[in-house]
């Protein structure tokens, strides 16, 4: 597609493309704004996001001095061209690092450089431009301040009650009986425990962004697993007739992080437990190779209730950052880092409606071993 114009300078130029033959990338097909300058200096280059980023249209920029074109300043308002100087500076200098700079009128947007020689210390044969936007680091940094804000007020209540009780016994010790002391150190011991809970919470979502959830697989008996996180729950009171158990067999063995499929387990059963009403089924099944990913074999945990379930508007946000539905308590947490846990996995999960109308959570695990044991 030719998207050079008759500028200043008379003459028509093809927009460079790293392929000339017909598997040659529209550059109005890239997603980030591209913007190259020849050796002269003139703009041959301008494809359509660079035009939504910048606002200038195509043939106002085309065959117009890059600096002319793309007239921007650093954030101390210098003009970054004149500052950095492409095609008259170091001749070793390849281009710039991606850094925030403004617009005419102030509009931000990430902007980097390369310089194209012919020979490696020659003059720039091209100086090609990219263009970003701000809106998906305004968006992460709007992510960070929600998690801090988060974590502030999650933390504030346990270690307020820890101090309390702590000061409390510290300074009246001999005046509390042997019962209002195991009260009071049990309720410390249980608020020590929730923010236990929510530095694990944040080290998970930190691993889970960077990409470096580490899974050490095992054999994991996932009938086992699911009947002690059962009976945890009736232990701490709930009824024994409000949870059953389905395990369809043949199962595959499953190979996984214990720990992690614990975890998973864990948040869903409490999930069913606090925010769902009546029975709780719980299913482990094999899973066809066509549903799990990969198409390999996998095993299937189906966790379901019987309450008012999830509008179908929010299934869409259910395993985002902070989702917590209609009801408050917990910090939204728990979903996003139960999902990141099972893609590391290679696995999947999904949510829906449940046969009894409450909230399904199904998610299958590949049951591949490691490979030092294929």
């Amino acid at each position: 597609m030719a998207v050079g114009t008759s500028g200043p300078v008379g003459r028509t130029e093809r927009c460079p493309s790293g392929d000339s033959g017909p598997t040659g990338i529209d550059p109005d097909d890239l997603p980030d704004g591209l913007v190259v300058a020849d050796e002269t200096g003139r703009v041959v280059c301008f494809n359509a996001a660079a035009v939504r980023i910048t606002a200038v249209p195509r043939e106002q920029a085309l065959g117009q001095p890059l600096e002319r074109a793309l007239p921007l300043e650093d954030l101390k308002g210098r003009r970054w061209w004149r500052v950095t100087d492409p095609y008259g500076g170091l001749s070793t200098r390849t281009g710039q690092p991606e850094r925030n700079l403004l617009l005419p009128g102030g509009r931000e947007v990430l902007v980097s450089a390369r310089y194209v020689r012919e020979h490696p210390a020659g003059p720039p044969h091209r100086v090609v431009v990219s263009l970003r936007g701000t809106e998906a680091r305004r968006r992460t940094e709007r992510s960070h301040a929600e998690l801090i804000a988060t974590v502030a007020h999650e933390l504030r209540s346990p270690l307020t009650s820890v101090k309390g009780f702590t000061a409390t016994l510290l300074a009246k010790w001999e005046r509390f009986t042997d019962d209002q002391k195991r009260l009071m150190l049990e309720t410390v011991d249980a608020d020590a425990n929730r923010v236990t809970r929510l530095i694990a919470e944040l080290l998970d979502i930190s691993r889970i962004d960077s990409g470096r959830l580490e899974v050490r697989r095992q054999p994991v008996d996932i009938c086992a697993a699911v009947g002690r996180h059962v009976q945890a729950h009736i232990a701490s009171g709930q009824a024994p007739d409000r949870f059953l158990v389905r395990i369809r067999q043949p199962l595959p063995d499953l190979w996984a992080d214990p720990d992690k499929v614990d975890q998973v387990l864990g948040n869903l059963l409490e999930n069913a437990v606090r925010h769902g009403e009546g029975t709780v089924t719980i299913e482990v099944a094999s899973a066809p190779a066509e549903q799990a990913k990969n198409a390999e074999k996998g095993t299937a945990v189906t966790v379901s209730d019987e309450g008012p379930g999830i509008p179908e508007e929010s299934m869409g946000r259910v395993f985002t950052r902070f989702w917590r539905g209609s009801k408050r308590g917990g910090t939204g947490l728990g979903l996003y880092i139960v999902k990141g846990i099972v893609e590391a996995h290679g696995g999947t999960i999904t949510v829906g409606r449940g046969p009894g109308g409450g909230a399904e959570f199904r998610f299958i695990l590949p049951v591949g071993a490691p490979a030092y044991l294929t």
